[in-house]
């Protein structure tokens, strides 16, 4: 990186659960810390010794600890990151969430994930389409660049957005094969001991959390369908994540009986995950647009044979590795039956998926966001 150039990386907004989007911030910071590049990082206090860990490299700062709350947050971003950038002389400030300062004399890089505010507002809470609209069109117009984790989700924010006056440049996401790897058969064994999974007819995975895009509600109804044709050979169906705002998935969920073979697993360890997304017979993913489609990645890299749709970003991630589905429950059921019966089809796509997943490093993530600051910081 040029030495006129400095970036501040603002890893405030990562969510306590330390979910998808805290994997892309760990993830970019270990990938630029590969690279030899060190940039300034402000988190919560709380975050600041698990970024470390990751990615030692970096010079970490940390964020008044009031910003825990959310309103807090937001007010600190447009005052005092602005005034930390002053501080320690930043031309580049990164937000890796969307929301940006609106005003600061450094360059602003902005990463945006996903577009489907625009593209299927049905499938968001009017709040938070209202929120990442108004932010994703001022990101567009204020920032030097934009990186989007697929070239999906960029060209739906140039056809969402008239004006785009910031450079886009589109930045795979990377998945670490040191957490997700094909796992041993003890580890799946022991996964399956413990959940009470070892029937001989094995789980069907879903990893997300349960919001309407998700569209878990198809698949329930997909899963019941399942039962009605294959009885007591029907996997069961394990769902991971926590509930969200999609209540028609509330409703079924809270209906649901033991013979029902439906299992609310919450949040899973991250060493639970690759036995429970490679052991799985099948990794159902039946979404209806993502910015990127991590869990996806995440499975294929697990070795797991996964199910999931077309839409949007998807097949830029699964390519000709994964089997694909309309998202209505009664095709989501038959290809799930279809891939059941065909044990050899199923360790094709699982092999392929292991390979492919290898293509989506970190480390090519982290190249992709050091030829931005380094456009923003010649912008500055």
């Amino acid at each position: 990186m040029s030495p006129h150039t400095s970036v501040l990386f603002d890893a405030t907004s990562l969510p306590p659960n330390w979910g998808g989007v805290a994997r892309y911030i760990q993830g970019v910071l270990a990938g630029l810390d590969e690279l030899g590049v060190s940039v300034h990082v402000v988190a919560k206090p709380a975050d600041i010794a698990r970024l470390r860990d990751a990615a030692p490299g970096h010079r970490y700062h940390p964020a008044p600890a009031a910003i825990r709350a959310r309103p807090v947050r937001f007010a600190w971003e447009q005052l005092g990151l602005p005034r930390l950038a002053r501080t320690l002389g930043a031309t580049v400030i990164h937000s890796p969430h969307y929301t940006l300062p609106l005003v600061s004399r450094a360059a602003n890089v902005v990463t945006l994930h996903d577009a489907t505010f625009f593209t299927d507002p049905e499938v968001h809470s009017r709040l938070k389409r209202t929120f990442f609209t108004w932010w994703t069109r001022r990101a567009a117009g204020r920032a030097a660049v934009l990186i989007t984790p697929s070239r999906a989700t960029a060209d739906a924010v140039r056809a969402s957005i008239r004006d785009v006056r910031a450079a886009m440049l589109v930045a795979y996401l990377g998945v670490d094969p040191a957490v997700f790897h094909v796992p041993a058969s003890a580890e799946v064994e022991r996964f399956a001991r413990e959940h009470a999974l070892d029937s001989p007819t094995g789980w069907i995975a879903f990893l997300g959390t349960i919001e309407p895009r998700k569209n878990v509600p198809a698949l329930l109804r997909a899963h019941a369908l399942l039962r009605e044709r294959l009885g007591s050979g029907t996997p069961t169906l394990v769902l991971s994540g926590s509930r969200g705002w999609d209540e028609d998935a509330a409703t079924r969920l809270d209906a649901l009986t033991p013979t029902d073979l439906v299992v609310e697993a919450g949040y899973l360890p991250l060493d639970d995950l690759p036995a429970f997304l490679g052991g799985a017979s099948v990794v159902a993913y039946p979404s209806l647009g993502e910015g990127f489609g991590l869990p996806v990645l995440e499975a294929m890299a697990c070795g797991a044979a996964v199910l999931t749709t077309r839409r949007l970003s998807i097949p830029e991630v699964g390519g000709d590795a994964v089997a694909y589905t309309e998202p209505d429950s009664e095709s989501i059921a038959a290809a799930l039956e279809t891939l059941l019966a065909e044990p050899e089809r199923r360790a094709g796509l699982a092999s392929q998926a292991a390979a492919r997943s290898t293509e989506f490093t970190w480390l090519a993530c982290a190249r992709v966001h050091l030829d931005a600051y380094e456009r923003a910081g010649a912008a500055a």
